[in-house]
């Protein structure tokens, strides 16, 4: 079977080849006329014969045809569309520069890169969001967060009330494969998850794949997420940022050399710290305490020649928190943020043949510095990646298009480090070891048009994981005591999973403007978060498959039918999915923090979701937004947790909804409202208390047996663009936005208050809602030079 799957994709390659031969290639790149930003997405139409190719991550296409002339259109959104004749009697390469639209409207159109994009193409769930609109929305606090605005599409579900966590499909947290310039994302949220930690002001462009992914993309079950950063203005110097309600943000970019290099840095941090010390008395146990995070995204790029140019990227960010309780002698110390770095090389071999290698270094980590009276102690924990990527665009032909490449990845875990002391002596208890491990993969992906109505998207992926030393197994007696041990040394082979992804999506287009879709795929994940809590922050520990800990593994189906009306103006679809997931991991019933390995008290199951997808969305006029509704059920199923038996998963949510809306007064008002409902969380509550020697004991219910009341909440906000009488250097526009309107209190958790006393009769005990936001008013005045 797997021979032929390889011979089915070199027949295919072979094929297209000898199709293209005797014909003209038309090639190049695709650009913003102002900055010299390349156009990720856009759309090379040659008219009249259904045919056409979009831009890659790098703005570079390819399309073969044979001799002639033609009419093409280029056309991107937000961008004057460009058509012109052109005479195809040999290779032709451009560089065409596309100029925005001066329409203000025609700036916040959502998402697609072609107006029939949702139709045409054969990739399911996948979306696109420009950063226009994701600035339009309204803000908690002001603060622009590109996940918020995920969590308002039909099957990507939040992490809680202001938490900047996704689940997607029924998946958890760490199955969601988040990628910034190639580099993966490990924690992508600031403020213990409230925020995320992507600047919109440094980002490019950002893409969602829900199901289906292409081959190139791994090691994820559930979904890509992948961001990419501004190159730079080649053209002129260029300054913004913002003033917000507790944080600000810079951002700077301009030519090194005009049309040739060139820079961007942008900046932000909040002063959350600086705002509450004033009110903190002296003589309060939190003086001294404080919370900011900031973070740093930086990226130069040179273009040594029309076949080849490099871009060097960077992000840095960090929370830290400080407590100090001066009644208790108490101060800690809580770092953790992400670091990468990407050097990226496009190199261009053929008209038909595009490269792109890639170098990236990315690291996640945690601290715990603690102090009290004579004892110090450390906690760490995170993970280390050093990757390598080789990937290649092949157009052979009109209708056909083939991508192929390799990845190694080596993985350093940390998942609980200790040491300490105490006077002058110091310790280092039972600590969880470094784990090391290797990773890698092949892939091939053909994207090929069989007929103009039937198009197919299939893939291959082989991945491969390794355990590698330096390792020690122990061995345990039934007590849990060691008693031997097995070393290995430093890259020793410690254990080796593998296997075969592969991937298929089809589409028929019933006529021009509908089309039926369908999809299957298979996953393997190797890498794991194991969190203890609802939500993820940043204690939650990523750990490697191990001897002891399998890879999961999901099959995902999907099928949808997708219609537009009134030339494009009404996108709407309906998609249908299953997922089944194997080796799901917990932590055991009854488990409490400890310092040994992690491992040892993890459990493993089966998980299962499906669900059906609702969305429909206005692309222009005054008014565009969309609507869209998720019915889903997730359920997991452990032998060692609630008696064998299924449960909801804590991601369960039976019904979705999210409405988005905003209208274009005139040219200085534009007015945007969002609204969410969701069926409550599934928690696990004590339903009985007993008296055990006086100490008052609870008796749970079965894993999340009951539901959270439901979350629902409206946000609205107005922005306001002043026009000068005479053109000023300086331009900006003020956002006004209310999070919570009705200030609806909805859960963050509960909790149960013992009142009176045992002994006279008069013990109560009554359940406590925890709600963190109420009505927010929030003000930030965006500048531009």
């Amino acid at each position: 079977m797997n021979r032929f799957i390889l011979c089915f994709f070199l027949t295919i390659a072979c094929f297209g080849t000898i199709r293209a031969q005797q014909k003209f290639t038309l090639s190049g790149y695709v650009k913003d006329a102002l900055s010299g930003e390349n156009l990720i997405g856009a759309t090379i139409a040659i008219n009249g014969q259904g045919k056409g190719v979009n831009s890659n991550a790098y703005g570079f296409f390819s399309i073969t045809l044979s001799a002639g002339t033609y009419q093409v259109s280029i056309s991107y959104t937000g961008y004057e569309t460009q058509t012109s004749s052109l005479q195809l009697d040999k290779d032709v390469n451009l560089s065409i520069n596309l100029s925005p639209r001066i329409v203000a409207s025609e700036e916040v159109i959502v998402y697609a890169k072609r107006k029939d994009g949702n139709v045409r193409d054969a990739q399911m769930g996948k979306v696109d969001l420009s950063i226009s609109q994701i600035k339009s929305l309204p803000a908690i606090f002001g603060e622009v967060d590109v996940l918020k605005t995920l969590q308002l599409l039909p099957g990507v579900r939040n992490a809680g009330e202001g938490n900047a966590g996704f689940y997607v499909r029924g998946g958890g947290p760490d199955q969601n494969l988040v990628l910034l310039d190639d580099a993966v994302v490990y924690n992508s949220g600031h403020l213990f998850g409230f925020f995320s930690i992507f600047n919109s002001d440094a980002i490019k462009n950002v893409s969602l794949i829900k199901g289906g992914m292409p081959a190139q993309y791994g090691g994820r079950l559930s979904s890509v997420l992948d961001i990419t950063m501004k190159d730079g203005n080649m053209k002129k110097m260029e300054v913004e940022g913002g003033i917000g309600a507790i944080a600000s943000r810079i951002n700077i970019q301009g030519p090194i050399k005009k049309d040739k290099a060139s820079f961007i840095i942008s900046a932000r941090r909040t002063y959350i710290d600086a705002l509450v010390k004033p009110f903190v008395k002296r003589e309060s146990a939190f003086y001294g305490s404080g919370y900011y995070f900031y973070d740093l995204n930086t990226k130069v790029n040179y273009k040594f020649s029309d076949k080849d140019r490099i871009f060097l990227s960077g992000y840095f960010g960090r929370d830290v928190f400080t407590f100090n309780n001066t009644q208790r002698s108490f101060r800690a110390n809580i770092p953790w943020g992400n670091a990468t770095a990407t050097l990226r090389w496009n190199h261009l071999f053929h008209r038909k043949l595009f490269s792109n290698t890639t170098l990236v270094f990315n690291d996640y980590n945690f601290a715990f510095n603690g102090t009290q009276n004579n004892l110090t102690f450390n906690v760490q924990s995170g993970i280390r990646d050093l990757s390598a990527k080789f990937d290649m665009d092949y157009y052979p032909g009109s209708q056909h298009k083939l991508k192929f490449g390799a990845q190694y990845t080596h993985h350093t875990f940390k998942p609980n480090l200790v040491s300490g002391r105490s006077d002058s002596i110091d310790f280092t208890p039972n600590n969880a070891q470094r784990k090391f491990a290797r990773e890698s993969a092949i892939y091939i992906q053909d994207d090929w048009d069989l007929t103009d109505q039937f198009r197919i998207s299939a893939g291959l992926r082989y991945s491969n994981f390794t355990q590698v030393g330096a390792y020690t197994r122990y061995q345990r007696d039934e007590n849990g005591n060691k008693i031997d041990s097995v070393q290995y040394g430093r890259g020793d082979r410690v254990q080796n999973y593998g296997g075969l992804e592969p991937r298929l999506t089809m589409r028929y287009s019933i006529n021009d403007a509908s089309s039926v879709k369908a999809s299957v795929s298979r996953n393997y994940q190797y890498i794991h978060l194991v969190t203890n809590a609802g939500n993820t922050l940043p204690t939650d520990l990523w750990v490697p498959s191990t001897l002891f800990v399998r890879p999961q593994l999901s099959w995902q189906y999907a099928a949808g039918y997708f219609r537009n009306f009134k030339n494009n103006t009404y996108e709407t679809s309906v998609e249908v999915y299953y997922k089944q997931m194997e080796n799901q991991i917990e932590y055991r019933e009854g488990y409490t923090p400890s310092l040994a390995d992690p491992e040892e008290e993890f459990v493993f199951g089966d998980g299962w979701s499906y669900g059906a997808e609702f969305f429909v969305r206005k692309n222009t006029g005054r008014m565009t937004g969309w609507v869209g509704y998720t019915l889903s059920w997730t359920y997991r199923k452990f032998p060692d947790l609630n008696d064998g038996l299924k449960y909801p998963a804590r991601y369960d949510r039976r019904h979705d909804l999210s409405a988005v809306a905003s209208y274009e007064l005139n040219k200085k008002w534009k007015l945007s409202a969002v609204f969410v409902y969701g069926t409550g969380n599934a928690t696990t509550l004590p339903e009985r208390f007993y008296l055990v020697n006086g100490v008052l004991t609870q008796e749970f219910s079965r894993i999340n047996q009951y539901r959270l009341p439901a979350y629902h909440r409206l946000d609205f906000s107005a922005t306001y663009t002043p026009i000068p009488k005479k053109p000023r250097r300086i331009k900006g526009h003020w956002v006004f936005s209310i999070y919570n309107v009705y200030s609806r209190l909805n859960p963050y958790f509960l909790y149960f208050d013992q009142t009176g006393s045992a002994l006279d009769g008069t013990l109560k005990v009554d359940a406590r809602q925890v709600s963190l936001f109420p009505i927010i008013p929030s003000v930030t005045w965006n500048f531009k030079l």
